[in-house]
């Protein structure tokens, strides 16, 4: 990416790629139904969300081998930070791990709205799901929660279609999103928070448990690697395929 046109000296390089920045994030978190567990009684990591014994109830997971990965690595004592890269082994090792929780997966979601449903309704006591969902349903009162803890966190970006005749406007959006201003604007909306590490630091203490990108959050985090993430879907599609069906 050409930098003389975007500014992300200010960006963690977690938040910069060949291809441009991220302006947002997220993640996809551990959340559950506060019914089934109560405060105290909560999943904190995989390992939990993997033990039906002592944590019963039907699991729901994303559709896809993304983020099934990383967090079955985790549950079976993956470093976060060895997560990556991809190798034959480690890939070998998730498909091992899922074929242990497939049995009380109940519903492979694909949409962002599906597994806060689930949880909602008390039809799935666990599910994987995106941040800002959660939090969505959380103002509505429904009895979901998450954890931050071992969350898989990515950006948000916005794309510039090559040939674009409005490309020139489109960096000065993409630069303006990434500064104080910009970044400070997304702590009271509750949603996705600031890529912008001086931001995420300026979140109050109720603000701060509600993004991933906060401080202590993103410690706790397995950042998403997208390249790696390219490599193993598209090498292991298949095999996901059939691990579906099977």
């Amino acid at each position: 990416m050409d930098f003389s046109i975007i500014d992300a000296s200010k960006l963690d390089k977690s938040w910069v790629t060949d291809y441009g920045v991220f302006t947002s994030t997220g993640a996809t978190v551990i959340a559950y139904n506060t019914k089934n567990f109560p405060e105290g009684k909560a999943p904190t990591s995989w390992k939990d969300f993997w033990n039906v014994r002592d944590f019963p109830g039907a699991r729901s997971l994303y559709g896809r081998f993304y983020y099934n990965y990383e967090a079955a690595l985790m549950a079976a004592g993956v470093p976060r930070n060895q997560v990556y890269p991809a190798t034959d082994d480690k890939v070998k090792q998730a498909f091992d791990k899922l074929r242990e929780l497939k049995p009380n997966v109940k519903v492979w979601w694909t949409a962002g709205a599906q597994p806060v449903q689930l949880l909602s309704s008390g039809e799935v006591a666990m599910a994987s799901a995106w941040s800002g969902r959660v939090l969505d349903v959380i103002k509505e009162k429904a009895p979901v929660a998450l954890t931050y803890k071992e969350s898989v966190a990515w950006g948000n970006a916005f794309i510039v279609p090559k040939g674009s005749p409005y490309r020139d406007l489109a960096m000065k959006i993409i630069n303006y999103a990434i500064t104080e201003e910009a970044q400070n604007a997304l702590l009271p909306l509750g949603t996705y928070g600031p890529v912008l590490a001086s931001a995420a630091a300026r979140a109050t203490p109720e603000q701060a448990k509600l993004y991933v990108s906060f401080p202590t959050n993103l410690k706790e985090s397995c950042i998403f690697n997208d390249e790696e993430v390219a490599k193993y879907t598209s090498k292991y599609e298949d095999d996901w395929k059939k691990f579906q069906l099977g």
